[in-house]
């Protein structure tokens, strides 16, 4: 007798009953649609890259916990993002692009990291960015908001907050302070202020032999408050260095552009906490958080960089970004029971002939229900009703159409209502209207 082999998965994969991938595929496609809303144009690269390509500006833990290989003479790497890969697309085909490039990409990428609650090892990210050939205006650094609010008012989550900042302020503020050494230092403590306290921020900066009246101003500086014209009004005061005062003019024009794109001020507000990766970005940065669950961290992040395809060409390409991390969210969101599957099955009508003598009239009705765009399954196992009504019963399914020697000779279905348990005689020329009209109710 065969040994059977354990049906299991890796840790850090996300599998999902149909339920819940419907719930996930409505939540991918919505965030498709509101990408290609603002006309940013697919993408989809290869899972697979070079090795030296994918890996030209790695490093660190990124590094190691890339999943890399060998096949005949090739050394090859999974993607670990979907940013590097464009950068990658951007330089190859340039000739072949319109700038400013907008484009999306829904796929998935792979880490080796230990997989932990809510973080896997293959994920879904949802990234969106605009590459500028040379310049890239900063209206499209308030368009990323603009996509954020839309997406996520369309999916309902609950009430959110876009948080903004720019990095220019932060480094300019470190640079008068004379702690531009040690700023990376400083905004890894800065960015744990919410989980620590003010005052173990405090003693931290004291063990970095930071001046104390230096701290003082650090804390005063990041715990302004206020609407973005208060804020950016205050931040004036601080200093007058000019990477400062110029991550004043970039803050003020693009909350300004916020405004005039239509989103309220309730769903965004000025940051000074937010840094986004210390080596990566320049200028507009974002952090998303849903109000009614902060623990959550950010839902979309993303921000402005200065040259995305620096180590693959000499063409100045800023560009500016965001991404949504579809598996972690959706992953901490069913946990805490913000989504619920609503149904197990996509169709709109079980077709059930009575026996398989029925069969030709039953595949005849189905055809022309989903050439109406109407999900139509048919059952066609040999079972008795009782069964057939249980199959549909469990899935969900809305209506149920019989078909049996009557119904063929009257060019009717005998439909019956799986809610209320009613069944009448349809005839075919009305079903479709029928079942149109009532489709989703129940």
């Amino acid at each position: 007798m065969q040994n059977k082999v354990q049906p299991r998965i890796l840790p850090g994969f996300m599998e999902l009953l149909p339920e819940d991938q419907i719930l996930f595929n409505r939540i991918y496609d919505t965030i498709r649609h509101g990408f290609e809303c603002f006309g940013y144009l697919p993408l989809d690269t290869p899972v697979i890259e070079l090795s030296d390509v994918l890996l030209a500006k790695a490093g660190g833990e990124t590094e190691k916990q890339i999943y890399r290989f060998s096949k005949g003479d090739n050394d090859l790497s999974l993607r670990f993002d979907l940013t590097v890969p464009l950068a990658r697309y951007v330089a190859q085909r340039y000739n072949d692009l319109v700038f400013p490039f907008k484009r999306y990409q829904m796929s998935k990428v792979f880490r080796g990291e230990r997989p932990q609650k809510g973080r896997f090892r293959e994920f879904y990210q949802c990234d969106i960015d605009i590459i500028g050939n040379d310049v890239l205006d900063l209206v499209y650094d308030a368009e990323m908001p603009a996509v954020i609010y839309s997406i996520f008012k369309e999916l309902s989550f609950g009430d959110f907050t876009i948080r903004i900042n720019n990095r220019k302020i932060l480094n300019g503020f470190f640079e008068e302070l004379g702690l531009t050494e040690t700023s990376s230092d400083i905004l890894r403590v800065i960015d744990k202020i919410e989980k620590i306290g003010q005052d173990v921020v405090y003693e931290e900066f004291l063990s970095m032999h930071i001046e104390k009246l230096k701290i003082q101003k650090i804390i005063d500086f990041i715990s302004l408050k206020g609407n973005y014209t208060e804020i950016i009004s205050s931040l004036r005061d601080f200093s007058k260095n000019d990477m400062f005062n110029q991550g004043i003019f970039e803050l003020e024009s693009v909350c300004s552009y916020m405004v005039e794109y239509g989103i309220p001020e309730d769903n965004f507000k000025i940051d000074l906490t937010i840094a986004r990766g210390l080596d990566y970005y320049t200028g507009t940065v974002y952090e998303t958080i849903l109000n009614d669950y902060p623990k959550l961290g950010s839902i979309c992040s993303g921000g402005r960089y200065e040259n995305l395809t620096g180590y693959y060409t000499d063409k100045k390409m800023p560009g500016i970004g965001i991404s949504i991390g579809l598996s972690r969210l959706f992953y901490q969101l069913r946990t805490v029971g913000v989504i619920q599957p609503t149904v197990k099955s996509l169709t709109d009508v079980l077709i059930v002939p009575m026996d398989k003598s029925n069969m030709s009239y039953a595949l005849n009705v189905a055809a022309r229900l989903r050439k109406a765009g109407i999900i139509t399954d048919i059952y066609c196992a040999d079972k008795g009703m009782k069964q057939k009504m249980k199959y549909a019963d469990k899935l969900g399914i809305a209506f149920v159409a019989v078909i049996g020697e009557d119904e063929i000779q009257h060019k009717t279905v005998s439909l019956k209502n799986m809610e209320s348990g009613t069944q009448n005689a349809v005839e075919v020329e009305n079903l479709i209207n029928f079942i149109m009209n009532n489709r989703g109710v129940i």
